[in-house]
């Protein structure tokens, strides 16, 4: 028998996501997938699915879903107020409404359903990729989820304890970027030294961000070159640009440095008004 959920309500956003589509960037394709990474593995974890099952990745709540069918499922990522428990495998029965409202701190939350769900896969993936328009659409009110089957025994976990997302100013280190030689002391200086806030016209593919602008040491056009998960690119406004899950594959700006990797999933949860600081 098939399972599936039924969405009654998306919220700012949702979408399809999963490890998305590693090791394609010379044809042009992003690797996209889950914006948290960490948070998307506990998600599976909770529920005894596999690494790369998919799962919905949500932006700032608003996600409700009726079961169509007895179903386990875990949130993880920003805390959600509303029917379920967070960090916590339970059981959403034939009927039943999964209720999330606007998290307190964190951006995204991450809803694992046991067995993953049946999405369409393009080039070996669910992910949606805001940027290209590959994989699913973004899920719609009325759009039925079909739920595949469990492929390992549950955990039997009660909770995880793990932290919810930073509230206030966050501080991820970087490493100098392969034009760094491109911006003078002073910019660096400045890069390290000062806060940034994350504006309101961020999303999937990159955070921007609002300060003191960097100076570069001169004015020469730069040749697109490959870009990752992590690189913060300044483009002619002097405000660096922190990509994301969806960044580009390549670039014409020039990138003064690179976020740990590490630290680039809690980037994934900082939210317009939020004030990041960079260590080098």
């Amino acid at each position: 028998m098939t399972r599936s959920v039924t969405v009654l309500a998306t919220g700012a956003l949702t979408t399809v996501q999963d490890v998305g589509r590693p090791g394609q960037a010379a044809l042009g394709v992003g690797r996209s997938g889950a914006c948290d990474r960490v948070s998307y593995r506990l998600a599976n974890r909770l529920v005894g699915n596999a690494e790369d099952a998919a799962v919905l990745e949500v932006t700032f709540g608003g996600l409700q879903l009726r079961a169509d069918a007895d179903v386990m499922i875990a949130t993880t990522g920003a805390r959600c107020p509303g029917t379920a428990p967070h960090n916590a495998p339970f059981y959403l029965r034939t009927s039943q409404e999964l209720r999330l409202g606007p998290p307190d701190t964190g951006l995204r939350t991450y809803v694992a359903v046991r067995g993953g769900f049946a999405a369409d896969r393009v080039l070996g993936s669910c992910s949606t990729d805001v940027l290209s328009g590959l994989g699913p659409a973004e899920v719609s009110v009325g759009d039925v989820l079909d739920i595949g089957g469990p492929r390992f025994p549950a955990p039997g976990v009660d909770v995880a304890p793990i932290e919810d997302p930073d509230g206030g100013a966050v501080t991820v280190r970087v490493v100098p970027g392969p034009r760094r030689d491109w911006f003078t002391v002073e910019s660096w200086d400045h890069l390290v030294g000062q806060a940034y806030t994350v504006t309101s016209d961020s999303n999937r593919v990159g955070l921007r961000l609002d300060g003191e602008p960097l100076q570069r040491t001169g004015t020469e056009e730069l040749p697109s070159e490959g870009m990752v998960r992590g690189a913060l690119q300044i483009p002619p406004t002097g405000k660096p640009v922190l990509f994301l899950a969806d960044h580009p594959v390549t670039g014409g700006y020039p990138v003064i440095a690179y976020v740990q990797d590490e630290d680039v999933d809690r980037c994934g949860q900082l939210r317009p008004g939020q004030t990041v600081h960079f260590a080098g």
